[in-house]
């Protein structure tokens, strides 16, 4: 009976399907991707893009932790003060059928915005602004992402190159990334959400205070009045 039974269990197990597991490099469908994300828990990011799996490293404090830090307190910040909008911290975006990524960080608008929360409780459509922090201009953030982010609409794309001591913050204007230009006071201000300034070195330079004091300014104009208000009046649909 003992030996039956075990045999049987054998039996079982062999005729269950082998999830194949993600590497890097894979080129697979969105649904094959998720399959196999899905069977790997252990594993904290993976993202197809252009149908092609990218997984990422260990990440060092410095090189990615401490920026990531940084752009998720200032995102948090303007998003505690702006009810009708969401943050997003390393969630998975559907975008269309070859791309799956997952950003460092977005901000959505939940209702009368481009994305909605689909019934598996992912994010499917493009966030009105994404946040990725880069190690460099060689980095697939600055080329094949971009390009991604661009051709589905993200209206606002910001992107921290560590190594390079940069951040370029891009608009979509006609179907293009144009690069938004800091002020003389070095603050660069987002145009599709009112009120999110931006004191670019102080962020760079890790200066956190300053870069929430020249948020705080930024929330304190008639323009984030005018556009919380805006988001209170928008019915849900």
């Amino acid at each position: 009976m003992t030996t039956s039974v075990y045999a049987q269990d054998v039996g079982n197990l062999a005729s269950q399907p082998i999830i194949p597991p993600l590497e890097n490099g894979d080129r697979l469908t969105l649904a094959e991707f998720e399959h196999r994300y899905g069977a790997m828990p252990h594993l904290k990011k993976a993202e197809l893009i252009e149908g092609i799996v990218y997984m990422a490293s260990p990440l060092r404090i410095r090189q990615h932790g401490n920026p990531h830090a940084r752009i998720i307190t200032w995102l948090g910040a303007y998003w505690s003060a702006t009810p009708g909008i969401e943050l997003g911290d390393n969630c998975t975006v559907r975008l269309d059928a070859d791309n799956e990524p997952q950003p460092d960080a977005l901000l959505r608008i939940e209702t009368g915005g481009q994305s909605t929360i689909n019934e598996d409780g992912y994010v499917e459509g493009a966030p009105e602004l994404i946040a990725e922090i880069a190690a460099s201009t060689a980095s697939i953030d600055v080329h094949d992402k971009k390009k991604v982010y661009r051709r589905n609409q993200v209206q606002e794309y910001l992107v921290w190159r560590v190594y390079d001591q940069q951040l370029d913050w891009f608009r979509l204007v006609e179907g293009k990334y144009i690069q938004l230009i800091a002020n003389d006071k070095g603050i660069i201000s987002s145009e599709i959400f009112p009120g999110l300034w931006l004191d670019k070195q102080a962020l760079l330079t890790g200066n956190l205070a300053q870069v929430l004091a020249v948020l705080q300014q930024g929330l304190a104009t008639e323009k984030h009045q005018n556009f919380v208000e805006k988001l209170s009046n928008t019915p849900n649909t």
